[in-house]
This record gives C-alpha cells, structure tokens and sequence, in this order.
C-alpha cells in the first residue's frame, strides 16, 4: 500500500516546493522592480525641480525684459512730450513777442487810478486777515492728524513744508511797504480779456502775469503733492491735499482778487498733481535751469497756461 502512493507524495511535494520558489522569485522580482522604481524617482523628481528652477529664470528674464521696454516707452513718450512743449514755448514766444509790438500802453485817468488803489488796499487787509484766521490753522492741524492716523509719511511732510512756505510767505508779507502810485499795474488800461466759468474778464499784462504766476505755483506745490501719495501708495485724491484747499502761496494780494488767485493756483494744482502722481510730464517739466522762488522744481508749460486762461489782446 505504501508502495502505490509513494510516488503521488513525492510528486505533491515537488510541486510545492517548485510553486513556492515561484512566488518567492514573484515576490523578489516585485521587490527589485519597486526598488529601481523607487531609485528612479529621485533623478525624475531632482528633473523636475530643475525645469521649475528653469522656467522661473525664464518668467523672471521674461518680466524684466517687459519692464525694461515699459521704461524705455516711458522714457521715449517724456522726450516726445518734452521737445512738444518746447515747441509750444517757442510758439507761445514768439506769439507774445508780437503781442508786446501791438501793444500800447495806454493809461487810465487819475481818479481810476486812485480808484484801484483804494480797493487794492481794502483786498489786501482783508487777506491779511484770512491767513491769521484760527480756523485755518484748525484745519491744518486736522488734517496733518489724519495724515499721521493713515501712516502717509511722505504727505504729511509735503503739507509740513508747505506750511513752513506759507508762514514764511506771511512774514513778508507783514513787513511789506509798497509803493501803489508808481506800480504800473493801477495806472495801464485793460489790454486784455480772458474767459473763466463762462464769462469775460479784462486785465492789464501785469494781471495777466499773475494769474500765470498762480497756475506755476499751483503745479510745483500739485506735483510735489502727487509724487507724496505716490511714495505712499495712497489712492488719487489731489482734492484733499492741504496745499490744494488754501490755495494761497504765491499771493502777495495784488493785481488779482484772492477767489481769483485760488481758482487758478487750484487749476495748475490738479494738472501737476497728475504728473507727479504718474511720474509723467503731460503738463510740464522739471526746471533744468533752476533760479530759486516758487517755481524751484517743476513748471507748467506755456502752452497749457495760455490754453487755462484762454487770454486774447484787446486790439481796440
């Protein structure tokens, strides 16, 4: 009997002992392929890496080449505006060059003349007492409070110069002595008209060249202005500026009413605030040739000056 299934035995157990080899040799070619897998993922993560690194240089190439031609545009587009303003100065010149060989200086009779000095003198005391009023004080000490509370650094030391100007401004004016009866300005007729909020005014040249005066100081002080926020990164708001709502360095009170002076001081304010917000020179440039007074830094263009006041020569 053990005999017949002697062989069957050894047959079973060669079988096993073969289909367990097999799945040991399964499971160690499994483990060799999970291992050089495993090998390999280092080299196709370490690639991998390397592209990122590759395409970052790339996008970063990329960005400074954009911003090098975005300068160079700028730089292209400034010198475009700089030789067209000089273009309009020569114009602008060369318009007032014959203005001043038509013009005539007629002068008015005595008692007009003694008429504008009377209400020059009451325009000038009521000044005076406009810029020793409280509530202006109040309402730069207001606003430099606020400035601090918004952290606008560069603002709140554009406003403190600003009143440093003006306190310097109101100084001499106090200890001005003016000579009225020899000032050309109260004895020159009108010899011009211009327009503003829909109606005509006249003046002489010289109130003409202080409503100029007005709109260069109002686009230094509105530049300077814009290029604070700027550096503060603070939003386009030219309206709240301190220097824009007093609108009254410049003034000495002559030749033009104070409202006068103010709207067109606010005019040039605007425009500069502009440029020197986005860093451009749409409406002027900065004063290559620098003489000191209030126009140390920027001056609005002739051009944009006489395209503001719209003046024309009266011929008659």
């Amino acid at each position: 009997m053990s005999m017949q299934f002697g062989p069957f035995v050894l047959t079973t157990l060669l079988g096993s002992v073969l289909a367990t080899s097999g799945m040991q040799g399964q499971t160690e070619g499994k483990a060799a392929a999970q291992r050089q897998e495993q090998a390999a993922q280092p080299q196709n993560q370490e690639e991998t890496e390397e592209e990122k690194e590759k395409k970052k240089k790339k996008q970063q190439q990329e960005k400074q080449q954009q911003e090098k031609q975005q300068q160079e545009k700028q730089q292209q587009e400034n010198q475009r505006q700089k030789q067209l303003q000089e273009q309009q100065e020569r114009e602008l010149q060369q318009k007032r060059q014959q203005e001043q060989r038509q013009l005539k200086q007629k002068r008015v009779s005595q008692q007009e003349q003694q008429e504008r000095i009377r209400k020059q003198e009451a325009e000038l005391a009521q000044y005076r007492n406009n810029l020793e009023l409280k509530h202006r004080q109040d309402i730069a000490e207001r606003d430099a409070r606020i400035l601090e509370q918004q952290k606008r650094i560069a603002q709140l030391r554009a406003q403190r110069e600003y009143q440093e100007r003006m306190r310097s401004q109101e100084a001499e004016l106090r200890r001005a002595r003016y000579d009225y009866n020899n000032d050309p300005y109260y004895y020159t007729a009108p010899n011009y008209r211009y327009r503003r909020d829909g109606r005509y005014y006249q003046t002489n040249q010289y109130g003409i060249k202080k409503l100029e005066r007005a709109l260069q100081a109002g686009y230094n002080e509105g530049f300077r202005a814009g290029r604070a926020d700027r550096e503060d990164r603070w939003r386009y708001d030219y309206r709240s500026a301190f220097a824009y709502q007093d609108a009254n360095f410049g003034y000495d009170g002559r030749y033009v009413r104070q409202d006068e002076y103010n709207h067109y001081f606010r005019e040039g304010f605007q425009r500069g605030y502009e440029d020197g917000y986005y860093g451009r020179q749409n409406y002027g440039r900065r004063n290559d040739n620098d003489s000191g007074g209030i126009n140390d830094e920027w001056l609005i263009a002739g051009a944009v000056i006489a395209a503001i006041i719209g003046y024309e020569l009266l011929t008659d």
